[in-house]
């Protein structure tokens, strides 16, 4: 065998063990100061059951940063804010998504300013994710547990300024 194709062949499994390599430390690299969950996103609604990416995510002050698994990027491919957000329903995976999903996972589909979403994750981490949503930083205005205004169309009291005068 020629000396170059082992050369060649050296090279690749130097690159695919840098790729993995590259998978596990940006995941630590995202991860270092805590406040990680393991989600799923789905991507797609073209195809029933389909479109399913696994993830993690990460609770940055009012964001949810949904970080796609098998990619190199450092920065989230989603980014859902606290204050826009609020769960419509909740559900557990049927049809082809019992194949992709854990057994213990539960399917959100919640309401953001940009378009409805679906997040995955496990049973026990959505107590969590719905304590972060309900909650809100001192000083902040919370517009309640489904982020809309209240019925009555005005305002709610702490997003209502003064009448100066």
């Amino acid at each position: 065998m020629p000396m170059w194709i082992l050369i060649w062949l050296g090279i690749g499994i130097v690159g695919v063990f840098a790729v993995v390599a590259g998978f596990f430390l940006r995941r630590e690299w995202v991860a270092r100061d805590g406040g990680t969950i393991e989600a799923s996103l789905r991507l797609s609604t073209m195809v029933v059951g389909r479109g399913w990416a696994p993830g993690f995510a990460r609770f940055r002050y009012d964001e949810f940063r949904w970080y796609r698994m098998f990619s190199l990027a450092f920065g989230p491919r989603r980014v859902l804010v606290r204050r826009g957000l609020a769960v419509e329903s909740r559900r557990l995976p049927g049809g082809p998504e019992r194949l992709v999903l854990p057994d213990d996972w539960v399917i959100l589909r919640c309401l953001s300013q940009q378009a409805p979403v679906e997040i995955a994750m496990a049973e026990s981490t959505v107590t969590g994710f719905l304590s972060w949503l309900e909650s809100a930083p001192p000083g902040t205005a919370n517009r309640g547990r489904t982020g809309r205004p209240a019925p009555d169309g005005r305002p709610h009291r702490r997003e209502r300024r003064r009448q100066p005068g």
